[in-house]
C-alpha cells in the first residue's frame, strides 16, 4: 500500500494537484498491483483506464482541478481528497474484517481492497473514470468479492 500512495501523491504533484484523489490512487494501483489488474475484464479494458487515466494530466481531468473530490463526513486530511480518506478508510475496514491470519489478524490493506472501496463510491473520480472505459463499478466489486472468498 506504501507504493500505491507514494505513486498517487508523484501523480498528484506531477499533474499539479492540491490533494490526492480517487483517480491518482486508481491510476497508481494499476501500475503497481498485478492482482489489481487481473480483476478487471483483459488488457484491453485496463488499457482503456490507462488511458483515460494518462489523459487527466493533458486536459481530461482539468474540470477537476477547481472542485474537491468530497464525501460527507469525512474529516479533511492535509493533501488528500476526503473521497480518497474514505477509500483508505475503507479498503483497511474491509481488510480488517477479513482479518487475513497471514498478517497475525491485524489486516493489513491490499490492492484489492482499495480497488473495492474505489469502486464502491459512486460519487467519485476513480469510478467517473471507470465508467468512461466501459468498467461496470458493481461488476468489479463482484469479481473482488469472488477473488477473496476462502477456498475450502
Amino acid at each position: 500500500m506504501a507504493t500505491v500512495v507514494a505513486g498517487a501523491r508523484r501523480r498528484a504533484q506531477r499533474d499539479g494537484d492540491r490533494q490526492i484523489d480517487t483517480a491518482h490512487l486508481l491510476h497508481s494501483l494499476l501500475e503497481t498491483d498485478p492482482e489489481v489488474r487481473e480483476t478487471f475484464d483483459g488488457g484491453p479494458q485496463v488499457a482503456r483506464v490507462l488511458g483515460y487515466l494518462v489523459q487527466r494530466s493533458i486536459g481530461y481531468g482539468l474540470r477537476w482541478q477547481s472542485r474537491v473530490e468530497g464525501t460527507a463526513g469525512v474529516t479533511p486530511v492535509a493533501g488528500w481528497s476526503p473521497a480518497a480518506v474514505a477509500a483508505m478508510e475503507t479498503a483497511f475496514a474491509r481488510a480488517a474484517e477479513r482479518g487475513d491470519p497471514q498478517d497475525g489478524g491485524t489486516g493489513l490493506a491490499g490492492g484489492t481492497d482499495l480497488l473495492a472501496a474505489l469502486a464502491g463510491d459512486p460519487d467519485c473520480r476513480a469510478v467517473e473514470v471507470l465508467r468512461r472505459a466501459g468498467v461496470e463499478p458493481a461488476l468489479l466489486i463482484g469479481r473482488l468479492r469472488v477473488a477473496t472468498v476462502p477456498e475450502i
